[in-house]
């Protein structure tokens, strides 16, 4: 399946990606973008986010050249609302609005009245309502807002922009089912390019091609994530296969080679006995010897070249397979008995202080190792109930009973001090832990030896999930309700699959609050709590 040919908007020539610290990412990338719709993958720390950035900031990369035709407009990872900033300003128009209340105002000047959009109240309203917002008085607080509520308003800001490129680092990160739903819509209608770093993998189904940034360099796929996904594993398998078919070449090689000298060295031993009987004629051994010490050096030559040869082989093969650990583990078993009750929610009465009340007589139990998704739309409370559950919030009123052992891994993974090693945090979660059983525990989950070290703030978004799970899970009195809330959320494709394959495993209760239905379909749900909203 291949992608139409289309004029590029972005060109990549020889460039070299590098980190904010100066690690090179990737080096000698030559990629084109048109204004087909392009899927960005690869791994946490493969570099997606570092090239949107190079590719939006117009400067030069450490090496090699960008080309760029047009306008380019970046949606950046986590918008924060900092204090004093307010609606208009997340959607890139507070200066014009400022413009337009400074004429009403009558307090304008020309400079004023000759920039003056006397479209905007329209493009704005009809923007918001694009990415499924209400009308938003563009004077508000953004810091009133949820994070689900910042993110749509920047997708409203890139409409208003009216780019020939955008670019969208993880923008469904943080949205409910009909912000995604928004985020597909404006990329399936908009008529440039598009960019998507993305592990949503309903997005990535509709993409044009897809883009795998690996240690590897960079690979395009024409279609979708499933055409992608399909292609990749035949050409991982095929490359493993070769990488095998390469180092049995390599080791019956050097058998090869070892029998022939073993032979070599018996004859040469036989000549040196007969030499020492004196029964041969010293002329006939010397002859024997010549041709024995030319043998030698012909089989000495020729084994050189079917080293390098077979040698060489491997170095092609192991260089078209990626030398990255895969995260894939098995969780021990929680013990968990199949009629037990895990926790028992009744006539649960709460609402956030000065709000209005989320849960009025909510019941909800749950028994032996059922698999629950807690699913509804931003703010309707599926973080708090999970905290309610969890302990960390009290009701107002109704009872909370949690019999067996319960944690709460939550987005923020606020078990972990940031200052400590993940070593340390390990110990102090699990203080009953020698340091040979906590590195050991660790290992499982790919921290091995010096990696164990290092600090938890370090940790990506895969890293420190991985690292929470081994804390929570390998202790000696493993948690019989395992309790997530948005555990997908800054994991790459490889790890968020690694993650379901692990808790397919886990034989303990499970709650979920996802907005990742394919991630919840893997989990093989039980049922499913639908929060309502209002």
């Amino acid at each position: 399946m291949s992608v139409p040919f289309r004029a590029p908007l972005v060109a990549l020539h020889d460039v070299t990606l590098a980190a904010p610290d100066g690690r090179i990412l990737l080096d000698h990338l030559d990629l084109a973008f048109g204004t087909e719709r392009t899927g960005l993958v690869g791994r946490n720390g493969a570099g997606k986010s570092t090239l949107l950035k190079l590719i939006a900031s117009g400067e030069p990369p450490r090496a090699g050249s960008i080309e760029r035709v047009g306008r380019i407009a970046l949606l950046k990872q986590g918008i924060r609302a900092d204090d004093g900033l307010r609606v208009c300003d997340i959607a890139g128009v507070g200066d014009a609005f400022d413009r337009l209340a400074r004429l009403s105002a009558g307090e304008g000047s020309l400079d004023d009245a000759a920039l003056a959009d006397w479209t905007l109240e329209t493009r704005y309203a009809a923007a918001l309502a694009a990415t499924g917002l209400p009308v938003l008085d563009p004077e508000r607080p953004a810091a009133a807002l949820s994070g689900g509520q910042r993110t749509r308003l920047a997708l409203a800001a890139l409409l208003l922009a009216e780019p020939d490129m955008i670019l969208l680092d993880e923008p469904t990160d943080s949205l409910d089912r009909d912000g995604r739903a928004a985020v597909a819509e404006l990329i399936a209608n908009w008529k440039g390019g598009a960019l998507v770093a993305s592990h949503d993998r309903t997005l990535l189904r509709a993409m044009d091609q897809i883009v795998e940034l690996s240690a590897l360099g960079a690979r395009s796929y024409g279609g979708g994530y499933d055409f992608y996904a399909a292609k990749r594993a035949e050409e991982r398998a095929a490359a493993a296969e070769r990488l095998d078919i390469a180092e049995r070449s390599l080791k019956q090689t050097r058998e090869r080679i070892q029998t022939a000298a073993e032979r070599k060295a018996h004859k040469d031993g036989r000549g040196r006995r007969e030499r020492a009987k004196g029964d041969t004629p010293k002329i006939m051994l010397d002859a024997a010897r010549e041709r024995s010490e030319k043998s030698a050096g012909a089989a000495g030559r020729l084994a050189e070249r079917q080293m390098e040869t077979a040698g060489e082989a491997l170095t092609e093969a192991q260089a078209a397979v990626e030398r990255v650990a895969q995260l894939a583990f098995a969780l021990p078993s929680s013990g968990l008995a199949e009629r037990r009750q895990v926790l028992e929610m009744r006539e649960l009465r709460y609402g956030h202080p000065d709000g209005p009340l989320l849960f009025d007589g909510l019941d909800l139990v749950v028994s032996g190792p059922e698999r629950i998704g807690i699913t509804g739309g931003n703010g309707t409370g599926k973080s708090t109930l999970l905290r309610l559950a969890a302990g960390e919030l009290e009701p107002l009123s109704g009872t909370v009973r949690r019999p067996v052992a319960s944690v709460l891994l939550d987005q923020e993974l606020a078990l972990f001090d940031r200052r400590q090693t993940i070593l340390d945090a390990f110990r102090r979660l699990n203080p009953q832990a020698t340091i040979n059983e906590a590195h050991a525990a660790l290992a499982r989950f790919l921290f091995r030896n010096e990696e164990a070290r290092r600090p938890v703030s370090s940790l990506s978004g895969g890293e420190a999930l991985r690292a929470a799970l081994a804390a929570v899970l390998c202790g000696s009195n493993p948690p019989q309700l395992l309790i997530l809330d948005e555990p997908t959320n800054h994991l790459d494709l490889d790890s968020v699959q690694a993650v379901e394959q692990a808790l397919r495993g886990y034989d303990g209760a499970l709650m979920v609050a996802s907005h990742d239905a394919d991630f919840l379909e893997a989990l093989g749900l039980t049922r499913r709590v639908v929060l309502p909203v209002g």
